[in-house]
């Protein structure tokens, strides 16, 4: 008897009559790959989160319950972006530096390095503000080096004027620069301000897509303005 799976030009005929079923589409290997990666993206862990959002322990977890070889699969590939991601976190202090220094730290940085480096003086609110912002910065982004440095001890007869004052390098290159505290807006620029300011320049990768500077209110300028032609007498 003849095989109604085979492909015949007779099976074919009677097919077409209703006689035998359709025969079932093969999956080629293109579709499984695109089921495994639609899987992948909307599979969701018994408490909702999806695959993204999940730890790695979460994933042994997920793997030990389902047995599931796309779990393993994206196990290993959330290891691999953790690992790229470790190799780039080089530095995550605000480390102090001198004029000898100056060549190896900014000028040699390395390839692919973005190099934030504050020169500052003691006794300058401002640059004691900026140091303590760009430590915290220094922790939040460490594939970028923060560096910080005494200004005439980095730049011989270096101006106070200038202070404080950020230069931004890459891979050796002075890219931007920020000089003297109008440079900086305002004496009690936030850390949210600073990043944003430093993720224009391209040092640091931040989520920051807006200004985070507070807005003036016009209350605020008519008053200002007043007190100004007023010569400050209240």
């Amino acid at each position: 008897m003849q095989n109604p799976n085979d492909d015949t030009e007779w099976n074919d005929i009677l097919r077409s009559k209703g006689i035998l079923p359709k025969k079932e589409k093969e999956i080629t290997e293109d579709e499984i790959v695109q089921m495994v990666e639609s899987t992948i993206q909307e599979k969701q862990s018994k408490d909702g989160k999806t695959f993204d959002e999940l730890t790695l322990d979460e994933l042994d977890e997920l793997e030990d319950d389902e047995d599931d070889a796309i779990v393993q699969e994206y196990r290993n590939k959330r290891i691999a972006e953790i690992m790229a991601l470790a190799s780039k976190a080089k530095f995550g202090s605000l480390c102090e530096i001198t004029g000898q220094d100056y060549v190896n730290e900014v000028n040699k940085a390395g390839e692919g390095v973005w190099v934030v480096l504050h020169l500052y003086q003691t006794g300058v609110p401002l640059c004691a503000l900026l140091n303590r912002h760009l430590s915290e910065l220094a922790r939040k982004f460490p594939a970028t080096k923060f560096l910080k440095s005494i200004s005439v001890t980095c730049v011989p007869n270096y101006p106070d004027k200038n202070l404080p004052t950020i230069f931004i390098y890459y891979e050796g290159d002075m890219k931007q620069q920020f000089i003297g505290p109008a440079a900086f807006r305002r004496q009690d620029i936030s850390v949210e301000e600073l990043e944003w300011m430093l993720g224009k320049t391209g040092a640091i990768k931040t989520d920051i897509e807006e200004d985070p500077r507070p807005k003036e209110r016009p209350k605020d300028i008519f008053y200002s303005s007043l007190n100004n032609d007023l010569g400050g007498w209240r």
